[in-house]
């Protein structure tokens, strides 16, 4: 087996590899829509790579338009999937006019000298600024990128710079078979390789992602959206480190609706679950930056507000239970909604978020036993 065939057999596997573990965990991600796309760019790519060596072999032209057809489409696909992942605007006209325009030129220069022209240069050039483009898209505007993430921005640079070198070396054809030695090194030594790393690249992006989905879903409850309690404990624990580090105030809020299970029975589970949704919802809107929000279970949560003391989160918590009469329920007609309070501040003893939940609790209780529809802080309560 001949050196070609065995790079072709590589290439060959190797896409294959990528493709399918995209799409497997394109079924185990909950079908979104970028990795369909990666998954279409890169089985694009695998054709694009057979036909590009059916053309060496068989000196077909049209094959060699094929080849760029391919680079085209499967580089379009892999800028639209990284924009769609990162949530930015997304015109497909502005992918697919110039692409278009682009094969239009090619189909129509086949046969003459501008041809190989179109197929070394413009190609490349064309493909280089579609992987830059897929590399700004990538870089997150309002968080810290990840490792996975800087792996994949770094070999897209990696490949928008063979994509330059290949249309830089294309300007030193002189004729079909003069000074093609450059290109034709760049081509089969440094593009496979890049073109591995991206798809490698890429799959430990959506492994990340997934990752990342699973950590969010063993941490949030999947009704209110807001942090279980295995999810309010572990930022609790971080909350309380960084009051004690710096000295600052720290409040606990606990807190239910005033009569949920009354609402379940009388209403039904489906107006139980818009009442919670709601309330939920509405602490979350009331919280800064930084605080925390969770449900503790049932319909009880815990808001842990940061550089607040006791007195503080009184006063915020106090127009959260004024709004609370004015939430609205698809399943009942007046709801009137009632919701209690109780607050603990960090104290010098508390170790964990069970030593101020005590407190609050009892605060709580307090708020119920003075008519409910109050705010109670614990030291009052005591």
């Amino acid at each position: 087996m001949n050196a070609a065939a065995i790079l072709l057999s590589l290439l060959f596997g190797t896409a294959l590899v990528m493709t399918i573990a995209l799409t497997v965990a394109w079924q185990h991600f909950g079908r979104q829509r970028y990795v369909l796309t990666w998954t279409a760019s890169y089985a694009v790519g695998m054709l694009q790579w057979i036909a590009n060596a059916a053309a060496f072999f068989m000196k077909s032209p049209a094959l060699y338009i094929l080849t760029g057809v391919g680079l085209i489409v499967s580089g379009s696909l892999l800028a639209v999937g990284v924009r769609q992942r990162s949530g930015r605007p997304l015109r497909l006209m502005a992918f697919i006019l110039p692409g278009a325009i682009v094969v239009l030129a090619m189909a129509l220069a086949i046969g003459s000298a501008s041809s190989q022209l179109m197929q070394g240069f413009i190609i490349p050039v064309y493909v280089g600024l579609l992987l830059a483009v897929s590399a700004i898209s990538l870089w997150p505007r309002n968080r810290k990128i990840t490792p996975p993430e800087l792996a994949f921005f770094a070999a897209l640079v990696a490949f928008v710079m063979v994509q330059f070198a290949l249309a830089t070396s294309a300007m030193m054809i002189r004729g079909p078979e003069s000074g093609k030695e450059l290109y034709r090194l760049i081509f089969s030594i440094f593009a496979p390789t890049i073109y591995v790393a991206n798809a490698v690249t890429a799959v430990l992006v959506v492994a990340g992602d997934l990752a990342q989905q699973l950590r969010r879903q063993m941490r949030h409850d999947p009704l209110t959206e807001v942090l279980n309690r295995r999810g309010l404990d572990d930022a609790a624990d971080q909350a309380i480190a960084l009051a004690r580090r710096h000295k600052r105030p720290l409040a606990l809020v606990v807190c239910d609706l005033d009569g949920f299970k009354a609402l379940n029975d009388g209403h039904g589970h489906i107006a139980g679950d818009q009442a919670l949704k709601s309330f939920a919802g509405l602490l979350t809107s009331a919280l800064r930056r930084g605080d925390i929000v969770g449900r503790m279970g049932g319909d009880e949560f815990g808001l842990l507000l940061m550089d607040t003391d006791a007195q503080a989160a009184a006063e915020v918590m106090e127009r959260v239970r004024a709004e609370v009469a004015h939430l609205a329920l698809e399943q009942v007609p007046s709801p009137q909604l009632r919701a209690s309070f109780g607050v603990a501040e960090l104290m010098a003893d508390d170790a964990r978020l069970e030593d101020m939940v005590a407190r609050a609790d009892a605060a709580l209780y307090e708020a119920k036993n003075l008519g409910r529809n109050r705010v109670a802080v614990w030291r009052e309560a005591a």
